[in-house]
């Protein structure tokens, strides 16, 4: 069974300095990850980086749908002020 932890370690291994929060409801995710590793990509760019970490997790079964909010660290700052959808 997946986990939480599973998940955010997954995401901070693949993405340099990434802040990541997850909710996670049976096979199903949603993940806030926030990086300068976002800086100036459009959101595919951002939301492929993402999947590249849960690849195998969704491959295998483990993870069926995944929904994200992807940030740059000063866009993460703002949205944390408003609150993050969905956490």
């Amino acid at each position: 069974m997946i986990t939480v932890e599973d998940i955010k370690q997954r995401i901070t291994s693949g993405i340099e300095g990434a802040d990541v929060m997850v909710r996670l409801d049976g096979n199903k995710c949603l993940v806030a990850v926030a990086s300068a590793a976002f800086e100036g990509q459009r959101s595919v760019k951002k939301q492929q980086m993402v999947y590249a970490c849960l690849n195998e997790l969704i491959a295998s079964g483990d993870l069926h749908a995944v929904s994200m909010l992807t940030y740059t660290p000063s866009e993460w700052e703002s949205q944390k002020k408003l609150g993050i959808p969905g956490f």
